[in-house]
């Protein structure tokens, strides 16, 4: 059974890696902004559901193949914060969310393939993050970390240190939660273990 990852993420594919999954990278291709005014949570589910989708769709998939979509956003002041446009509204940002805390919401899309069966759902994790400085903000939007992310931050790179804790699935923050995923494979009535690479 082949696990395909409908994501460009390299942190969701490390993830899954280091659970034992090697999973097959089919980027989808789908335009984030074309979702708007929705609740952050609604609005990181439908997003993963339309990645999942489209890499569903095509016809050169893996026999057998469970297809995964996903896609993070962070709450803040009931607002949605995606992958910041630049350096200057990653730094905006982190002024906003020092000191405070915020949830992290990741959708998962799961398709089995073969029978065209999906099941999804919301992942949520709530962040808190340390009080940093003005030059700490300078310095950490400098790596260029931040702009690739949702929420502008990281809990496995750079941004690990800005991160004082968290209540929820740490692997969700990552990018992807096993623990869901888990769940989906089974609502799809397959085992997480079968996708284990190596036994």
């Amino acid at each position: 059974m082949t696990l395909v990852l409908a994501s460009a993420s390299p942190a969701r594919l490390a993830t899954l890696q280091r659970a034992g999954i090697d999973p097959t990278v089919i980027v989808s291709g789908v335009d984030e902004d074309q979702l708007t005014d929705l609740p952050p949570s609604e609005l990181a589910l439908q997003l993963a559901e339309l990645k999942c989708a489209a890499v569903a769709a095509r016809d050169d998939l893996p026999a057998g193949a469970l297809v995964l979509g996903c896609d993070s956003i962070l709450e803040l002041d009931g607002q949605a914060l995606g992958k910041p446009r630049d350096a200057a509204e990653a730094t905006a940002r982190w002024h906003a969310m020092r000191g405070r805390r915020g949830v992290l919401h990741t959708g998962h899309a799961l398709t089995d393939h073969a029978s065209g069966r999906v099941a999804s759902a919301t992942a949520s994790t709530t962040v808190h993050f340390a009080d940093v400085t003005d030059a700490e903000i300078a310095a950490y939007v400098a790596t260029g970390e931040p702009l690739h992310v949702a929420g502008a931050f990281t809990i496995d790179g750079f941004g690990g240190a800005f991160i004082t804790g968290i209540e929820g699935d740490h692997h969700n923050v990552v990018g992807v939660s096993l623990p869901l995923v888990r769940e989906l494979v089974a609502e799809l009535g397959r085992s997480w273990t079968d996708l284990w690479s190596a036994r």
